[in-house]
């Protein structure tokens, strides 16, 4: 049976911590691929403005494109919005019955992921993997949480897609890809005077 990890995100945009988060989950040794699920509206930040979806899921083919054992989703888009986790793990469970599913996860999102949606029914559909972030820590987590939590060896980046996009100078593109960064600038993506 085959095991697959399932990242999801808004991607906005995807960077060099993303990338060896990717990494770390594919060398643990506990999934044979991780499908990186882009997502068009998440729930948790439904205020926030978007850059367009195809410019987001464009700049993910690129970061992975040499990168073995991903594949890149836009299966949220077809999907009922807001995105749901469970409502898009139940409809992989039904379309791939054959497969073991993890969903992967930043520390982060660990820490908040009481506040998910039906995050019970979640944790009954999947186990968690979860790589560290900076000034993380699982000590506040629930036990109920943590019972279906793997955490896998990661040497986490201080980045965040956020302070990319609010960053005024070209100094935050250094921690993109090269592809990526190309991409930005070449359609003018988060800020016109770059």
């Amino acid at each position: 049976m085959k095991r697959i990890g399932l990242f999801g995100g808004s991607f906005d945009p995807v960077h060099n911590g993303h990338i060896e988060a990717v990494d770390s989950f594919l060398k643990s040794g506990l999934i044979d691929e991780i499908w990186i699920l882009l997502t068009p509206v998440s729930p948790h930040k439904k205020d926030q403005e978007k850059t367009d979806f195809k410019h987001r899921y464009n700049m993910l083919k690129l970061a992975f494109q040499e990168s073995d054992n991903t594949k890149i989703s836009d299966i949220e888009k077809d999907l009922p919005k807001p995105s749901y986790t469970l409502q898009t793990i139940h409809h992989l469970k039904e379309k791939y019955p054959e497969y073991t599913f993890f969903l992967c996860l930043g520390e982060d999102s660990l820490q908040s992921f009481h506040k998910w949606h039906k995050y019970k029914e979640i944790l009954q559909e999947c186990a968690l993997m979860v790589v560290d972030r900076p000034g993380s820590d699982h000590k506040s987590v629930d036990s109920d949480i943590l019972e279906k939590t793997i955490f896998v060896d990661h040497s986490p980046m201080d980045i965040s897609s956020s302070e990319i996009r609010q960053t005024t100078d070209s100094s935050s593109l250094v921690n993109l890809p090269n592809v990526v960064q190309k991409y930005i600038l070449k359609n003018n993506l988060y800020n016109d005077s770059r």
